[in-house]
């Protein structure tokens, strides 16, 4: 008997979120279609293209916004089977209220982890794909950045000309192993700068041990000088700031590459807000199921369900500005940035305790 009430109990929840996870990803193609058409509209394209990088998005939004999605599939589940009376039978069977919230809370635990694990990967693989798409479109990629496998990489319009930039090692305020290909307006070489590294604190890069190689006339020159200083638009705080999102960078790719990229230049402190962030993500789910369970099993008798969406709304926006906060306090220094990814797991975890042993007693 106890399998087949757990059954029941895993099939209507799974069913349940499956429903509200299509509910947001239509919410979310009808939202951000709307931005994308506007993007292509004096592009030469089809249809077809903005609904597919939107078709590609949506996955990953929905993953920052499943604290909720679980929250909401949680409430729903919790009145239905409330206001069906499905939850008396359970407890005549001898499920306490305790036992019927975890097994769904574990459902949402279980869940976290497979999101990390499978669902991540393919999902941050679609947001690069969206981003490289968007990139050849885009009519204003004048300066590039980039960091992968053969270190950092930069393309930006200089007067009269381009620079391309390129350093197999980034670390603090340090480029080291520089090449610098300066161009003229038609792309045509004009010099090579070799560096062995570069202070790049300001916009006024510091080179050092430089070698820079010239061609004129289809003569080659080599200049050799110890200190060079270039003028560029980036500094280490704008190039790193532009690493902050890193929705195309998998859980997988933060636990298997973590020194690989920190050797590439992407700061350490995002890196591990964004590792940790994930870590905490299949607690939260749990959590997020206790406080839906606190509002909907507090008693056996149908209400008004209007009043436990309102409230639920609110508690929503209330968990949601509490993470904001808590972040704010992370990128203020006040506390570190993985600290700050636990606080709300560990305070809504302290209250919902308290609320999970109330609403056992009934």
């Amino acid at each position: 008997m106890n399998k087949t009430l757990n059954k029941y109990l895993f099939l209507g929840f799974a069913k349940t979120l499956l429903k509200v996870v299509l509910l947001f990803y239509c919410f979310g193609i009808i939202l951000n279609l709307l931005e994308e058409v506007e993007f292509f509209k004096n592009l030469n394209t089809s249809f077809i293209v903005p609904l597919t990088l939107t078709a590609l998005l949506i996955p990953s939004i929905i993953i920052k916004l499943l604290p909720f999605v679980i929250f909401i599939s949680s409430m729903w589940f919790l009145l239905n089977l409330r206001d069906s009376k499905d939850l008396l039978t359970l407890k005549v069977f001898g499920y306490s209220n305790f036992k019927i919230f975890f097994i769904i809370a574990f459902m949402s635990f279980v869940f976290g982890w497979i999101i990390l694990f499978m669902i991540n990967p393919i999902t941050s693989t679609m947001v690069k794909y969206y981003e490289q798409t968007k990139a050849k479109y885009s009519r204003d990629v004048d300066h590039l950045i980039s960091i992968n496998k053969n270190g950092l990489w930069i393309k930006e319009n200089v007067d009269k000309g381009h620079r391309i930039i390129s350093a197999k090692e980034f670390e603090n305020n340090i480029l080291e192993n520089i090449t610098i290909i300066n161009l003229d307006e038609n792309y045509k070489l004009k010099n090579k700068i070799f560096s062995k590294k570069a202070d790049i604190s300001k916009n006024n890069w510091v080179l050092d041990d430089v070698v820079i190689i010239t061609f004129e006339d289809g003569v080659t020159k080599n200049i050799s000088k110890e200190k060079y200083m270039i003028t560029s638009k980036y500094d280490y705080i704008k190039i790193t700031s532009l690493f902050k999102n890193l929705d195309a960078m998998s859980f997988l790719d933060l636990l298997v590459n973590y020194d690989d990229l920190l050797k590439k230049g992407y700061n350490k402190e995002y890196l591990d807000q964004n590792l940790n962030s994930m870590l905490a993500l299949p607690f939260f789910l749990f959590l997020m199921t206790a406080i839906a369970s606190i509002l909907a099993m507090n008693t056996l008798k149908q209400s008004n369900n209007f009043t436990y969406i309102v409230v639920g709304l609110i508690t929503c926006v209330a968990v949601y500005y509490f993470k904001d906060l808590s972040l704010a306090l992370g990128q203020t220094d006040r506390i570190s940035l993985s600290l700050a990814a636990w606080v709300p797991v560990v305070t809504i975890g302290i209250f919902s305790s308290i609320g999970i042993l109330q609403i056992n007693e009934k």
